[in-house]
Order: C-alpha cells, then structure tokens, then sequence
C-alpha cells in the first residue's frame, strides 16, 4: 500500500510501482476551526489550509509557501521559515494496514528534520493542530512577501518535485537576513560548481542549485541518476553527503 498526496515531493521510477496507491479525494478537503485548533483532512492543500487559517486569525503561514498537502506535511514534518508541522501538530487520526484506526500524537510520531516515524502503510484521515493566533490582514500579508520571495529564488514556474535534498545542517531556512546559508543544500552543491548541471532531460536548476528540474522528456532515472551524480560530487568536493528529501519509489 502506498498513500499519496499531489505526488509534489515524489519520483516515481520508470518501472512503476507494485503496490495499491492510495490517493484520498475531495471527501478528505475539510477544515474547522475550534478556538485555536484546526481540524483538516489530509488531503487539503498546504497552501489552502495556510489561507484558511489566516481567514480565522490562526497562524499556519509556514505552510503557505510548502506544495503539497497537509497529510504529506505530517509525514515528512514540512517545514519553512523555521516552523515545522511538528511545532503546531496535535495528533491524526490514521488507518493501520491491519484496518485498525488509531490517534498518533506528536510522541508517537517522533518528528524530526525532515521526517516522521508514522508507521508503514498507515492512511492518515485526520490531523489536529494547535496555532499561534494573529490578525487576519497581517497574516496574509505575510503569506504575500514569502510568495514573492519564493518565485524571486525559486524555480516555481518549472517541473519540479521541490527541493531535491535535505539541508546538511539540519534546519529549513528562516528567511531572516541574518540565516546561515553556509550548510544549505543549494550552498554545497553550488560550491561544487554544479548548478546548472544536466543529464538526459534532468537539469539542476540554474535558479536555485538545489531543485532538480525536468526540462522535457526527463525519465525518472536522468532525475535520480543526476541527483546520485550530485551527491557523489558534493561529498567529493566537501565530504559532506547530502540526503534525498524528494522520496523516491517504485522499480527502475
């Protein structure tokens, strides 16, 4: 059993996969808000639950800027501008593989960078989180700058499955002036002199070093034959071996 969301953080391999792909619809999109705690179903965008909840005075605005969906961001623990999904997760209601349904808090999931421990196969139905409260109109007019920032220093507008790798140090960027980039993905690998390098029809972006981008025609081994090629280079360059964010599945 594999569940997927938009498949934005995703490369599925040339051979397919074997396995039943889960993909919750439109029956999964809710969203509630009681005081300061947000009820959503996983498959309700990032970027409309950020909305939503700015409508209502919450503060999700770290999500708004994330492509995926929310039962996604749970299971990766979805991070930007130094909030992660763990900062403001309360539980989620899951399907085991064995059918049993269960509540999953944050101890149970223990979140780290970048990941989760949410248990295989597991169908997540419902998430809970507690937000920080703010005025509507400054929300979303934070939500605006971290947009125009995004699409000034990221490839947004080509076919991309995020960013390709996590961040050596350990952190998502804080978008404050003062934030180290210095153990940053798109820093390591630019350093190698690799932006901008190609393979068949997979390129890593000129814009930002640390997206991997199809440029047409891509498979998805020139995408995870030219990330391996990355991270050999950046270890020879630096010693330091970069770790896949982007997860990949299937048979090649």
């Amino acid at each position: 059993m594999f569940p997927m969301g938009v498949g934005s953080n995703v490369i599925i391999r040339d051979g397919g996969l074997d396995a039943v792909v889960i993909r919750l619809g439109r029956g999964f999109y809710g969203f509630e808000v009681d005081g300061t705690r947000v009820t959503c179903g996983p498959a309700l965008l990032d970027a409309h639950c950020a909305r939503k909840a700015a409508d209502a005075g919450l503060d999700l605005t770290f999500l708004r800027t994330i492509p995926g969906a929310i039962g996604g961001a749970v299971a990766m623990n979805a991070g930007c501008y130094g909030s992660y999904m763990a900062d403001v997760f309360v539980e989620a209601t899951v399907v085991l593989r064995s059918g049993e349904v269960v509540v999953l808090t944050r101890d149970d999931l223990h979140f780290a960078y970048r990941q989760s421990q949410l248990p295989q196969g597991a169908v997540i139905v419902e998430v809970v989180m507690e937000a920080p409260t703010g005025e509507p109109a400054a929300l979303h007019a934070r939500m605006e700058e971290q947009l125009a920032k995004r699409d000034a220093t990221q490839p947004t507008k080509d076919r991309t499955a995020g960013s390709t790798f996590r961040n050596p140090a350990g952190f998502s960027s804080t978008g404050r002036a003062d934030d180290s980039h210095e153990l940053k993905a798109w820093k390591v690998i630019d350093d190698a002199g690799l932006r901008g390098t190609r393979l068949g029809g997979a390129q890593m972006s000129e814009k930002h070093p640390n997206f991997l981008i199809n440029t047409g025609g891509a498979t998805a081994a020139d995408l995870e034959d030219l990330g391996e090629q990355v991270r050999k280079k950046v270890f020879e360059h630096s010693g330091i071996e970069l770790h896949w964010e982007v997860l990949r599945v299937g048979f090649r």
